[in-house]
C-alpha cells in the first residue's frame, strides 16, 4: 500500500443517479484548486429505486450501478489519486431499506420463511409470544380502522394491500385468483394473510416486529454482532480495502448498533491503521468522546456547537428570551429547554417507541425481576425516566456509565417508588447482553426522534442553536472555554473531523451564521417582529416566530425574492410544522393551518414587508459576512480535519433536507470573497501539515485592549513552535474601527509573522484593526 497524505480537509460529495462517480471526476480539479486532501462520498451502495441519498441500501451490498458501478469507482479512483487526492466513502452498517419488502431479497425472504429464513438471524426481528401480533412479525402498514378488505392477490401471487406487497409463504396461498374476493374453499386474501409468519397491522398500534432506523419502518435494523451478518454487510468493503480503492471509511450512526466498540473493533482491524476512520457520534455538550474508540473521531457535530456559540452574543440572547416569551408565552431558556426536553422523551418514548419499550422489559424482566404486570409495569416507567435523564445517545460506553448510575440514583430519590425497579434496570445492564443493549438502542432512538427531530422545532428563541448536536439551551459560549475546548481537542482528537454543514444539517453554516447575528441587533428585530405581527395575518405565534427567523438567514443580499424561494420556504415550512407536531403532524395534516402558513410565507415576501426584512439583512450584511469567513477559517485552521460539504466553498442558502441536497452549481466563479478564503487556509494547512496533524498544537493568543472581547486570536504549530497564526474577530456589527485599533494582540515570539494574502508584516504584536485592513481573517505564517 502506497503512504497516504496526512488529511488536511475532506470535501463531502451528494451522490446520487444524477451525480455519479463520472460528475465526480468532473470537479476533481476544482478540489484540487481548493486544497482539498480527500473526496468523502455519500453511500455508494446499491440503493432503493430513485433514492437520493444511498442509506436506504439493498442486498447483496455492491457498488450502485447507478452511480457507475466497479468500473466507474476505479476511474474515480485513479483520476483522485493522479491528483494526489484520497477516497473516503460512508458505509450503512444499522440498517437496510426495506420500503419495497421484494426488493430486499433477505427481508422477503425473512416474511416468506419468518423464524425459519436463513435470514431471521440478520434482522432484529421480534417472534416472542408476548409481542402483541400473536409471535408473528408485526408490519404497521394497514389504515388506523385495521380494515384488511383491501388485501388481494397480485398477478405475481404476492398478496398485496395497496402500494405495499408482501410475499407468500410456500404452501399458504391456497384457492385464491386474483380477483379481491375470490370464493372457493374460504380462501380469501385475508385468510391467505392469517396463515403468513408476519401481520399487517394498523399503522398507528405500536407494534412492529423489527428494530428499525429510528421510527422510520422502512430502514429496518441489522444485527451486526452477529459475525455471519458482520461478513455479509463488509465483504464488499473488504474487496474495496484489498484493491486499494479507498482510504477512509465515515460509519453511519453508530450507536444504532448492538455494540459499537465491538463492531468498530472489528472495522478498524479490516480497515486497518494505514486508513481513516470515522464516526457519525452524536455527542451532547457535556459528553466526552469514549476515548477507548479505535477512530480517528467523530463526523465533527460536536465542534461545530463550539465554533456556533463563540458567536453568540451573550447580552443578546437575554434579549431574545424576552422576546421569545413575549411572543410565545415561553422562554425558550435552559431551564424551559430541560423540562421540555425531559417531557418530550417520555411522551416519545411512550407513543412513538412503544415496541421498543416492550422488547426492553422484556429483556430486563428475563433477568430475575420477576413477571407480573406490576413488576413490568415499574420496569417500564423506570426505563422511561432513565432515557429521559440520561442526556446521552446511550450510556453503554465505559466513561458514562458513572452518568447511568447517578441519573438512575437522582431519579431514585425524587421518585422512591422506582427504586427496586431502577436497581434492576442498573443490574441487568452492569454488563454486555441484550438488557444493555436495548437499553443503549432506544435510548439513543428516543433522544433523536424527540429532541432534534420534534423539540428543536417547537422552540425558537435563536434557532441557530437547534441543530444536530446542538445547545439551544446554553447557545453562547466564552472565549475561554472556546479557546480550552480548542486546546483539548488538539491534545486528544487532532484528526476528528470538523463540519460546518452536512447532508444532515437543519440551516446550512451561513444562514446559522445570519441567524446567530440577530443576538447582536435585537433591538431592530424586535422592531421587525413587531411589525410583522401588526401587518400580517400570523397563523401562529411559535411557528411564525420559528419561521422569520429561518426566512431572514435564507434571505438573498439584493432583497429580489423569486417564485422558487417561496415555494423552498413553503416546503421547509411544511416539514418544520409537521416536525413540531403542534398544529400539524405527518400522519394528521390539517391542511386549512398548512395554507394559512404558505399564505403568510407570501405576505413577508412580498410588498413593504419584503421591504423591511430586506433593510434588517443590509444592515447586518457587513457582520454576517465577516463571520461566515470566521467561522470557516477557524473551521479549516482549528484542531481537526475540516469537512467542506458540497457548495460550502461559496455563500450557501440551504435548510434542512432535502433543501441542502439541491444540485450544486460548480461551474460558478472561485474569486469568490468565501473560495478565496478557502483556498489561503487550506494551503496554510498544506504548507505546514504538522502544525495540524497527531502532535500539532494549539495556542491562545492574548489580546489587551477595549476590542478584546472581540477577538478571536490562535496559533498552530508543534513543539518547536508556532507556524500558523489566526486573527479575526466575532460581534462585528458593534465592533467600531478605534476600538479594533486599540487592541493589541501579542503574537509568538522568535518569528517575524507575514500575512499570506496582503504580504504585510508584523513583529511582536498587531492590533485588531491593522490586521483585519483587508480581510476579515488574517492568517499570518513565520516571515
Amino acid at each position: 500500500m502506497s503512504n497516504r497524505p496526512t488529511p488536511h480537509a475532506t470535501y463531502r460529495l451528494q451522490l446520487h443517479g444524477d451525480f455519479g462517480f463520472a460528475d465526480a471526476v468532473g470537479i476533481l480539479d476544482h478540489l484540487v484548486e481548493l486544497g482539498i486532501s480527500h473526496v468523502y462520498l455519500s453511500p455508494i451502495g446499491t440503493a432503493s429505486a430513485g433514492s437520493t441519498h444511498g442509506y436506504d441500501w439493498l442486498p447483496p451490498p455492491a457498488v450502485a450501478d447507478v452511480l457507475g458501478g466497479m468500473d466507474g469507482l476505479r476511474e474515480l479512483r485513479s483520476a483522485a489519486a493522479d491528483r494526489g487526492l484520497g477516497l473516503i466513502i460512508d458505509i450503512v452498517p444499522n440498517h437496510t431499506g426495506v420500503a419495497d419488502a421484494l426488493a430486499n431479497p433477505w427481508f422477503a425472504d425473512l416474511l416468506r420463511h419468518g423464524r425459519e429464513s436463513v435470514y431471521a438471524h440478520y434482522f432484529d426481528a421480534d417472534f416472542d409470544a408476548a409481542n402483541g401480533a400473536d409471535g408473528k412479525l408485526a408490519l404497521p402498514v394497514v389504515a388506523a380502522d385495521g380494515d384488511l378488505s383491501p388485501l388481494e392477490i397480485d398477478e405475481h401471487g404476492n398478496l398485496r394491500y395497496y402500494d405495499h406487497a408482501f410475499p407468500i409463504a410456500p404452501g399458504t396461498a391456497g384457492d385464491t385468483r386474483p380477483a379481491r374476493s375470490a370464493p372457493g374453499a374460504g380462501d380469501t386474501p385475508q385468510d391467505v394473510h392469517d396463515r403468513q409468519h408476519y401481520r399487517l397491522v394498523p399503522w398507528n398500534s405500536g407494534l412492529i416486529g423489527y428494530r428499525r432506523f429510528f421510527t422510520v419502518n422502512e430502514l429496518a435494523g441489522l444485527r451486526q454482532e452477529d459475525p455471519e451478518v458482520y461478513d455479509a454487510t463488509h465483504q464488499w468493503l473488504r474487496e474495496l480495502l484489498d484493491a486499494d480503492l479507498i482510504d477512509g471509511v465515515r460509519v453511519d450512526h453508530p450507536d444504532g448498533l448492538w455494540n459499537p466498540q465491538d463492531y468498530l473493533r472489528r472495522l478498524r482491524a479490516d480497515v486497518g491503521d494505514e486508513r481513516l476512520l470515522y464516526i457519525e457520534k452524536i455527542l451532547a455538550p457535556d459528553e466526552p468522546l469514549e476515548p477507548t474508540l479505535p477512530v480517528e473521531g467523530t463526523t465533527g457535530y460536536d465542534h461545530m456547537r463550539v465554533i456556533d456559540a463563540v458567536f453568540v452574543a451573550p447580552a443578546g440572547v437575554a434579549r431574545l428570551t424576552e422576546l421569545h416569551e413575549r411572543i410565545t408565552g415561553e422562554t425558550g431558556d435552559a431551564r424551559w429547554v430541560e423540562a421540555a426536553e425531559h417531557e418530550r422523551k417520555l411522551r416519545t418514548v411512550r407513543e412513538s417507541f412503544p415496541a421498543e419499550l416492550r422488547r426492553l422489559v422484556r429483556a430486563i424482566a428475563a433477568g430475575g425481576a420477576g413477571s407480573s404486570a406490576a413488576d413490568t409495569d415499574l420496569i417500564a416507567t423506570a426505563c422511561a425516566e432513565l432515557i429521559a435523564a440520561l442526556g446521552v445517545y446511550r450510556a453503554d460506553y465505559p466513561s458514562l456509565r458513572p452518568r447511568l448510575l447517578a441519573v438512575a440514583a437522582s431519579i431514585a430519590d425524587a421518585k422512591p417508588e422506582l427504586r427496586p425497579a431502577l436497581d434492576v434496570v442498573v443490574r441487568e445492564t452492569a454488563v454486555p447482553g441484550e438488557a444493555t443493549s436495548r437499553l443503549a438502542q432506544t435510548c439513543g432512538a428516543v433522544t433523536a426522534k424527540s429532541v432534534e427531530d420534534s423539540l428543536f422545532y417547537r422552540t425558537a428563541r435563536l434557532v441557530s442553536a437547534q441543530e444536530v448536536g446542538g445547545d439551544p439551551a446554553n447557545p453562547m459560549l466564552s472565549l475561554t472555554d472556546f479557546h480550552q475546548h480548542n486546546a483539548e481537542r488538539a491534545a486528544t482528537w487532532p484528526l476528528a473531523m470538523t463540519a460546518t454543514s452536512t447532508h444532515d444539517t437543519k440551516r446550512g453554516e451561513d444562514v446559522r451564521a445570519r441567524i446567530a447575528l440577530l443576538a447582536q441587533v435585537p433591538d431592530r428585530w424586535s422592531q421587525l417582529v413587531e411589525r410583522i405581527w401588526r401587518d400580517t395575518e400570523v397563523p401562529d405565534d411559535l411557528t411564525g416566530y420559528f419561521l422569520l427567523q429561518n426566512i431572514v438567514g435564507v434571505w438573498p443580499t439584493d432583497g429580489r425574492i423569486t417564485d422558487e424561494l417561496r415555494e423552498r420556504l413553503t416546503e421547509y415550512a411544511r416539514k418544520a410544522t409537521r416536525e413540531a407536531g403542534l398544529r400539524t403532524t405527518w400522519t394528521e395534516i390539517d391542511d386549512d393551518f398548512e395554507s394559512s402558513v404558505a399564505t403568510w410565507i407570501g405576505q413577508v415576501t412580498t410588498g413593504d414587508i419584503a421591504a423591511a426584512v430586506t433593510e434588517l439583512v443590509d444592515r447586518i450584511a457587513s457582520a454576517w459576512e465577516q463571520e461566515a469567513l470566521a467561522r470557516k477559517a477557524i473551521a479549516i485552521l482549528g484542531p481537526g480535519v475540516p469537512d467542506i460539504y458540497q457548495g460550502t466553498e461559496w455563500w450557501e442558502d440551504s435548510l434542512v433536507d432535502p433543501d441542502n441536497r439541491r444540485p450544486v452549481d460548480f461551474g460558478r466563479s472561485t474569486e469568490h470573497p468565501k473560495t478565496r478564503l478557502v483556498r489561503a487556509a487550506l494551503r496554510a494547512r498544506a504548507t505546514h501539515p504538522e502544525a495540524f496533524g497527531a502532535s500539532g498544537t494549539y495556542q491562545r493568543l492574548t489580546a489587551d485592549g477595549p476590542a478584546a472581547d472581540h477577538t478571536v486570536a490562535f496559533a498552530r504549530g508543534t513543539a518547536d513552535g508556532p507556524s500558523v497564526v489566526v486573527l479575526t474577530a466575532r460581534f462585528t456589527h458593534s465592533l467600531d474601527d478605534e476600538a479594533a485599533a486599540a487592541t493589541s494582540i501579542t503574537l509568538p515570539p522568535g518569528s517575524r509573522w507575514r500575512d499570506d494574502r496582503t504580504g504585510a508584516v508584523y513583529d511582536g504584536a498587531v492590533d485588531l484593526g491593522t490586521a483585519r485592513t483587508e480581510h476579515p481573517v488574517a492568517i499570518l505564517v513565520p516571515d
